[in-house]
């Protein structure tokens, strides 16, 4: 290396730092040349772990660069020195200065993982110095021979994974042991907190931006690893998990966690990462990373939020994910460890997540979230490998504010049911204002203006866009699966009761009808919409016709003036033939 000029060492490593095994000026060039040279960086990540620097400023500088690779950021001395600073560590590399010195006497990209492989080296070196320095203070404390060999064993098998040649034994323990195999009943699998996936397994969660996969992921994780109830699935023992987050500020991830009920000794078994330094989980470097950080936390599953951060190859390019697959998620599996991982949804939302199709083949299932307005989350599985558990949840997502905070513990994914009771509804949430809404007796069609009249009448507040949600909510009723708009999915021994607020004589006739039959039958219009409410005076007026309003011929009640200009002189339900057919005595009408 007759090309490169010796670095100068820092006093430092005249100090007595020079006894521990470690090389200074590979560690200097090594962090001078990854601050200008993506490239070199995961190539000496290939051989290298953060662990392997001996120097706390230099493994600073090597975090922060693997950072930025991970975020996709562009690397320079300057914006390494910027993004220290910004994280207020600056001070330890001397303000700056050191960054300067490293990054003027650096070396080609060609010659980084040479200097990375004499950092490992010296670092293994450094590894059985610390070993023997330990089993000596053990034999001073008066260990026996045993426990000094199964210190040893396990120092030699840390080694053993460290190195990417395991040798014949590591490959040897994938073969299968045919008894246990088969006496192992796979079918009995109880599936993880909510059923979306059972142990081991992988599965991606895709969504659109805002859509709120962060939001539900997250609340379903912690319940997962405090031991509580999610989505009507019944609370079980903690599961220790890590969620790898670099998605969401810290001021997000507080405000949110608190929101689920979270706080200061109610997280659980859950370790979280808010934009760790780890290198692309698509190389060798990135794997091991996460295993290692897995292993730390002692983890039965991962979360990466969202996986598309912690790439360094084209995302539309099929050898990343599968890269990706070979360096991580296969290493997850291998372990039984249980991988979530949150991406984004393409351009066109019928084709799934953004990128190369090959994101799909590894997992065992894909959910997509959808968000459906008025509080309505829809998550649909389109992709699986076992087809074990449900294959869809419709849930709403309840929240309470204080101004502009959100209520600790009020909020919440529940799945939506036809006949959640009242009590339930989280006081202030749009479904709790339907609700009211509905007890006013509005029609289900009633705009924003009438909405907001009555609740003043009823001395109920609510701000206007809560209300306009509310409005939507109730007119999108039969769209998101009311009694009436798909009975064929109710069975037809409960009887339908018309939607509240509906006037007496314009519900639907009750029809069946067999699978290949029109929802409506032949030769029958379609049922009119049901005429507004009239107000009155007083609370609760009843609705009065004027004269120039068609009367039905049975109920004397005002009819739909459209309806009646087709020749109609009854409503649908008031109709011999089609409908109840009420017996009451005609009345004259008053049209006062």
């Amino acid at each position: 290396m007759d090309n490169v000029r010796p670095f100068q060492r820092d006093s430092a490593d005249h100090d007595g730092l020079t006894r521990t095994p470690h090389d200074a000026e590979a560690e200097a060039y090594v962090a001078g040349i990854v601050m200008h040279d993506r490239v070199a960086y995961l190539e000496c990540a290939e051989v290298l772990d953060r662990e392997d620097i001996y120097q706390p400023a230099i493994r600073l500088i090597w975090d922060t660069v693997g950072g930025m690779v991970a975020e996709g950021k562009q690397l320079h001395p300057v914006t390494v020195k910027a993004e220290i600073e910004r994280l207020n560590r600056l001070h330890e590399v001397e303000g700056g200065r050191l960054i300067d010195r490293l990054s003027s006497e650096t070396i080609t990209s060609g010659m980084a993982q040479a200097f990375a492989e004499r950092i490992a080296e010296r670092a293994e070196l450094r590894r059985w110095d610390e070993h023997a320095n330990d089993l000596k203070a053990r034999i001073h404390r008066g260990a026996t021979v045993e426990e000094l060999d199964k210190l040893a064993d396990a120092h030699r098998e840390h080694e053993q994974r460290r190195n990417t040649a395991h040798g014949p034994s590591h490959l040897t323990s994938a073969l299968l042991d045919w008894d246990p195999f088969f006496a192992t009943d796979f079918g009995n699998v109880e599936l993880l907190l909510g059923g979306l996936m059972a142990p081991g397994q992988q599965i991606t969660i895709v969504g659109d931006g805002k859509a709120g996969k962060s939001l539900f992921t997250q609340e379903w994780l912690w319940r997962m690893a405090t031991g509580q109830a999610f989505l009507d699935d019944h609370a079980r023992t903690p599961v220790p998990l890590l969620y790898i987050d670099a998605e969401n500020g810290h001021k997000d991830i507080q405000e949110r966690f608190v929101s689920y009920g979270g706080g200061p000794g109610r997280m659980g078994l859950m370790s979280y990462a808010s934009f760790p330094p780890i290198r692309a989980l698509d190389t060798a470097g990135g794997g091991a990373d996460l295993l290692a950080m897995a292993a730390e936390c002692e983890a039965q599953l991962v979360c990466l939020d969202t996986v598309s951060r912690f790439i360094s190859g084209p995302e539309n390019d099929a050898d990343t994910w599968l890269s990706l697959y070979r360096h991580t998620l296969l290493p997850l599996k291998r372990a039984g460890i249980s991988s979530v991982r949150l991406d984004h949804m393409g351009k066109d939302g019928e084709r799934g997540a953004r990128g190369s199709s090959a994101k799909t083949q590894d997992v065992d299932h894909v959910w997509e979230l959808r968000a459906q307005g008025g509080g309505t989350v829809v998550l649909k599985r389109t992709h699986t490998r076992t087809g074990i558990g449900p294959d869809q949840f419709v849930m709403l997502r309840q929240y309470r504010k204080h101004g502009d905070s959100y209520v600790p513990g009020g909020t919440r994914h529940v799945l939506m049911t036809y006949d959640t009771p009242v009590e339930h509804l989280i006081e202030g949430s749009v479904e709790w204002l339907v609700n009211k809404i509905d007890t006013l007796g509005l029609a289900n069609d009633a705009g924003n203006p009438k909405t907001i009249s009555a609740l003043a009448t009823a001395g109920i507040k609510a701000s206007k866009d809560k209300i306009a949600a509310a409005v939507r909510e109730r007119k999108n009723r039969d769209n998101s699966g009311s009694r009436n708009g798909f009975p064929e999915t109710f069975p037809e021994d409960v009887p339908r009761e018309p939607s509240p607020g509906t006037p007496a004589g314009t519900e639907k006739p009750q029809v069946n009808h067999s699978p290949e039959t029109p929802r409506e039958p032949q030769g029958t219009p379609p049922s009119p919409p049901s005429p507004p409410l009239r107000e009155g005076k007083g609370e609760g007026s009843p609705a009065t016709g004027t004269p120039d309003e068609p009367l039905c011929t049975i109920c004397d009640r005002p009819m739909n003036t459209d309806w009646a200009q087709r020749g109609y002189d009854t409503h649908l339900g008031c109709d011999p033939a089609t409908g109840s057919h009420p017996h009451t005595e005609h009345a004259p009408h008053d049209a006062a």
